[in-house]
């Protein structure tokens, strides 16, 4: 998968006989079905470049002969390359719905909305079959413990209650200490009942049977409407708060901030510029116009939004002893169309790839993960706008810079810490690694950064 790398700047000319192209679109030429493994993977990175291309410029019939071309040797059965093809190539389309004909693809898509059940159940494949999350929840938990070292009465806050494995190691770990355990709380947030009520169970049976002072306080709601004095922070309490893959969705931005005057991929693709070009040597040798235009709300994205704003100036009213916060390494909320769709594609084919490296054991959990994890982020990142576009992953130096202006410090990981997430890794393929960046954590399939985990407290 390196090349969804350097796709950018691959010639596919060595790799195309342009001339076997009819003028006219007909069934798919037999060439195409033809290519061996590596030469059709980067025909496809330049052809959904291309796509991408004409579709922030506007120029919907050349969009739709790319989309169908890339349809022919996309499938969600095949190899990695050609699988985030089928998916890259849905969402694509989808853009181009959504704006051409919004009601249709409202009533397309009315089927398809993930319940907060089965986006819980495809959540914890991913956590069994890749390791990024495990990591993220070992290290998390290692930190808390040190930073809970002497208290009396220790609350967690957990962003996102939907794993009781990770608080059941850390129960246990804590009943061994010499001095005995604290009183803990843990604040669980999560959209389903029946999920809290399962982690109710699970954990209120372990701190039984272990004999500690414990209690689990549910709360049911999103986190974009979220009210943390809810989670009752009680005198003499440690607080501390656990965040995987959660703040960026409060990166969305209000329906009522997103009126913009400057050009926008959806006045372009409704203007339905069209060019007269019908070959594919044309579509993918023709500069578009206009194609670095911001989305319609990009105004907000070099500045955290309303609702982050808020919810970080509640967390640093709790006082925290240790906030850990995991994100996906990636760049999905920037400045334009393009942007997000280059960042899209590079970051899901290394996704793919690993997956398909370590899933492969499972690979009905692989299926289910890539079809309703990855897939549903791909089709929000690139075919959403406004505050219906939720996946507005940010790399690391831009969560540096917003937390360092919300009051907070940095908390570097202890090397017991490291050595753990380390330790869990190495039961994997030798792909995947840990880096460490100024204190924070990246960790990685071979040379791409893939999720980050950073340690901060109030300032």
């Amino acid at each position: 998968m390196a090349g969804a790398e350097h796709g950018s700047s691959q010639t596919s000319s060595s790799l195309i006989p342009w001339t076997s192209l009819s003028t006219v679109l007909g069934p798919p030429y037999r060439w195409l079905k033809e290519l061996k493994t590596e030469e059709r993977g980067l025909y496809l990175i330049h052809l959904l470049r291309a796509c991408a291309y004409h579709v922030a410029a506007g120029n919907i019939e050349n969009a739709d002969i790319g989309l169908e071309h890339s349809s022919h040797l996309a499938s969600r059965d095949g190899d990695s390359m050609q699988r985030i093809a089928a998916y890259f190539t849905e969402a694509l389309a989808d853009k181009l719905l959504k704006v051409s004909r919004p009601r249709l693809s409202k009533a397309l898509n009315s089927t398809r909305i993930l319940s907060p059940y089965e986006k819980n159940e495809v959540q914890k494949f991913f956590f069994d079959i890749c390791p990024f999350l495990k990591v993220a929840y070992l290290i998390t938990i290692e930190a808390i413990l040190e930073a809970m070292d002497g208290e009396k009465m220790a609350h967690i806050i957990d962003l996102c209650s939907f794993e009781p494995a990770q608080w059941i190691h850390l129960l246990r770990t804590i009943s061994a200490r010499p001095e005995g355990a604290p009183h803990l709380r843990i604040t669980g947030i999560h959209e389903d009942k029946e999920v809290l009520d399962k982690m109710a169970l699970e954990l209120t049976g372990e701190a039984e049977k272990l004999v500690i002072p414990f209690q689990f306080n549910p709360v049911l709601g999103k986190l974009e409407n979220l009210n943390l004095e809810s989670s009752g922070i009680r005198t003499g309490e440690a607080v501390a708060v656990s965040a995987v893959l959660q703040l960026h969705t409060l990166l969305a931005t209000d329906e009522e901030l997103l009126t913009r005057n400057s050009p926008s991929v959806e006045k372009n693709l409704q203007t339905h510029f069209h060019m007269d070009q019908h070959t594919l040597r044309e579509f993918l040798e023709k500069d578009p116009i206009n194609v670095y235009v911001a989305s319609p709300d990009s105004a907000l994205s070099l500045s955290a939004s309303p609702k982050m704003g808020s919810f970080l100036n509640s967390l640093w009213s709790l006082s925290p002893k240790l906030m850990v916060i995991t994100e996906q390494e990636a760049n999905h909320h920037g400045f334009t169309f393009m942007e997000r769709a280059n960042g899209t594609l590079d970051y899901y084919a290394a996704l793919f790839d690993c997956l398909e490296s370590t899933g492969s054991r499972e690979p009905k959990k692989q299926q289910q993960v890539e079809k309703m994890l990855f897939a549903e982020e791909i089709k929000n990142i690139i075919a959403c706008e406004g505050a219906e576009r939720k996946e507005r992953h940010e790399k690391l130096d831009k969560w540096v810079l917003r937390l360092e202006l919300a009051g907070f410090g940095k908390v570097p990981f202890s090397y017991h810490g490291r050595l753990q997430g380390r330790v869990l890794l190495q039961k994997y393929d030798h792909g995947y690694n840990i880096k460490e960046e100024n204190g924070r954590l990246v960790i990685c399939w071979h040379d791409r950064s893939l999720f980050s985990i950073s340690g901060w407290r109030r300032n």
